[in-house]
């Protein structure tokens, strides 16, 4: 019998067996954590549950200045890695440097979350364990980093293609707890449906189809579940979100772009009481600011997340648009 011919799942990045074995072609190195001279950024790992292998990668940037330094606060983002669900993890090597520059530049103490992945681990397992995260970043306790350094009043969300996915689902998991949360960003996030939509590649949907039914089993509605789709009708309200403000990035010419336009449309037009923005990088594909640094959309959308984190609102940006909702639905430009 031909070896491959229980392949179900195969891409450039990973094939999936019927059996739910994986071989990840991408996303298995690894690099330490530790002290970043370019940036004075520091970061450590830490374990949460040693059962399950759930750790953080935690970033702190340079405190050692100022007469402040052992009291100096810094806002907590909750950062969550990309890689279909399936691969990659918070120890990936294009994680660290664009982590460290993010911290050292916005200010922040990063929590990256080394969830479980799939198919091994069928979502929601991932869902849990970065509320968890979450849970524990916001409660202070778990860590000296966090107690001395964190300013625990200004929590933040990010990830990056199904990490994005990550924070519009761990976002509505806090609504349900009522924890706060000032702002979230959505790098190219993985969305997708069953009603194809202006701007999608047949062939992308196919794909995303077929990967949504293998990590996520339970789903009963296809890729038109609500942690896949939340434009569906069964899924909550995006009034729901517990954050301030949002910020939704895409990428020109990747596949996901209209998904992430519709999220942010509908989200502008839903009577959510934040702030929603918008930034498109020209001429760019899927995640490229995590391989390519020193281009000039990558340092334009590093910028933009600079002052998102900073809560400057900046619509004179290039391809940036700004939308205030009100509670009564109301879109003013």
């Amino acid at each position: 019998m031909d070896p491959s011919s229980d392949i179900i799942l195969d891409t450039p990045f990973f094939r999936i067996y019927s059996d739910r074995r994986i071989d990840r072609l991408v996303g298995t190195d690894t690099v330490p954590a530790g002290f970043d001279p370019a940036t004075g950024v520091t970061s450590k790992d830490v374990v949460l549950d040693s059962n399950s292998g759930l750790y953080v990668r935690l970033y702190l940037p340079d405190t050692a200045t100022g007469s402040d330094h052992y009291s100096k606060k810094f806002p907590v983002l909750v950062y969550f890695h990309g890689g279909g669900f399936v691969t990659h993890s918070a120890a990936s090597p294009p994680y660290q440097p664009f982590l460290n520059t993010l911290a050292a530049k916005a200010g922040l103490l990063i929590v990256s979350v080394n969830y479980r992945l799939a198919p091994e681990h069928p979502l929601p397992a991932g869902y849990e364990d970065s509320f968890r995260a979450l849970k524990w970043a916001a409660s202070g306790s778990g860590d000296p980093w966090l107690s001395h350094h964190g300013d625990l009043g200004r929590i933040f969300l990010a990830g990056d293609s199904s990490g994005g996915n990550f924070v519009h689902n761990v976002a509505m998991m806090a609504a349900a707890s009522e924890l706060q949360i000032e702002g979230a960003v959505l790098l190219h996030a993985g969305f997708a449906g069953k009603q194809r939509i202006d701007g999608e590649k047949p062939e992308s949907v196919a794909l995303t189809q077929k990967l949504w039914g293998i990590v996520c089993p339970e789903a009963t509605d296809g890729v038109d579940d609500p942690r896949m789709n939340p434009l569906a009708a069964a899924a909550p309200s995006l009034r729901n979100l517990p954050c301030e403000r949002v910020l939704v990035c895409a990428a020109e010419l990747d596949s996901l772009r209209a998904r992430n336009r519709a999220y942010y449309d509908a989200l502008a037009a839903s009577g959510w009481g934040g702030t929603v923005e918008w930034l498109e990088s020209k001429g760019k594909q899927h995640a490229f600011f995590l391989y390519d640094s020193g281009c000039g959309e990558a340092v334009e959308l590093m910028d933009r997340l600079v002052a998102f984190f900073a809560g400057n609102l900046n619509s004179s940006c290039v391809d940036v648009t700004t939308h205030h909702t009100t509670t009564s639905g109301e879109t003013l430009r």
